[in-house]
């Protein structure tokens, strides 16, 4: 009678969580298809080709502003944050003692959680008024950093920690120093989850518009070289600000850019998963078909040297053995 009713709860308990579980995922992609089919619908009803070569002009006009903007601010927090995060998470994973791995993960966490609007207004206090660089690429860029960092730090430890420990093992049976462990063995299996990482923090920041608003400002012009004491446009802003307008032409053009933000953000996440697959992972496979190879050679040559130490120790007993009956 017990068993019947423990397994009718069980039952009962394994539909419950199924059912949640189902829900969950609907609802999650309900709403992302909303999202993603309202973007495309009015996108692709307002996109000219000609909004990509043409500047901003009032509530209308172009998006060659913005776009490179976007890339340009894109382009100096993936400089900055990339090495940092990436190195990071390397010192987490490899070199780090638990007490200190434990508060680079705490602090970590506590970053990501920071409002974006905060950092904005940090960096805008810090590097638009005290240092004095105005609204401008660079101060936008660093904001953008904050933000990525423990994204491509966490996501490069994690990355690290899912190759076996049995292939440090064999590296360091075959006398590889730790460097050498960690530049050829265990960071080119972990390439596939790094780059993920670093995709995530990219489209975050490609996504952020509150911290470049005390950072970057606007412009209608395109960007240049100059890193400080110019004001630089992003695709976010015309999103943010045009939605607001109440004239067609302005609605049309923020349409326009979230298509093309959308657009811009599947094209890297496809290039940037064709260049990993293509330049690591086969390259990783042909250099374990080539360790095992050298490794059957070292074997063969170790068992013929076996071998002959064998020959030669059982001649060296019998000439012993002949020289006692003398």
């Amino acid at each position: 009678m017990m068993t019947g009713r423990r397994r009718r709860r069980r039952k009962m308990n394994r539909f419950l969580g199924w059912g949640c579980a189902w829900l969950a995922a609907g609802l999650v992609l309900f709403c992302l298809t909303d999202m993603v089919g309202t973007v495309l619908l009015r996108g692709l009803e307002s996109f000219h080709w000609r909004v990509l070569w043409t500047t901003t002009s009032g509530s209308s006009g172009g998006l060659a502003n913005a776009l490179l903007g976007t890339l340009w601010l894109v382009a100096i927090s993936v400089a900055m944050a990339a090495p940092l995060g990436i190195l990071g998470g390397v010192y987490t994973a490899e070199f780090a003692g638990q007490r200190t791995a434990r508060v680079i993960r705490f602090t970590a966490e506590i970053l990501s959680g920071v409002p974006s609007i905060v950092i904005g207004y940090f960096a805008y206090l810090l590097m638009v008024l005290t240092w004095g660089w105005g609204f401008s690429a660079l101060a936008g860029g660093i904001s953008l950093t904050v933000i990525m960092l423990p994204y491509i730090l966490r996501s490069t430890e994690a990355s690290l920690q899912q190759v076996p420990l049995t292939l440090r093992e064999a590296a360091w049976g075959l006398g590889m120093t730790r460097f050498q462990t960690i530049r050829y063995v265990v960071v080119k299996p972990a390439m596939a989850g790094m780059a993920t990482g670093v995709l995530l923090a990219v489209a975050i920041a490609m996504g952020e518009t509150a911290p470049l608003l005390y950072t970057a400002g606007w412009s209608t012009m395109n960007p240049s070289l100059q890193l400080t004491h110019q004001p630089v446009g992003y695709l976010t802003y015309i999103v943010y600000k045009y939605i607001e307008m109440p004239f067609p032409d302005a609605h049309a053009l923020a349409y326009s850019a979230a298509l093309v933000l959308l657009m811009v953000v599947l094209l890297l996440n496809v290039a940037v998963r064709l260049v990993v697959g293509h330049a690591f992972v086969p390259r990783f496979s042909r250099g374990r078909y080539r360790d095992r190879k050298t490794t059957e050679g070292l074997g063969e040559r170790r068992g013929k040297s076996s071998a002959n130490a064998v020959g030669f120790d059982c001649g060296r007993r019998r000439v012993d053995t002949e020289a006692g009956r003398l």
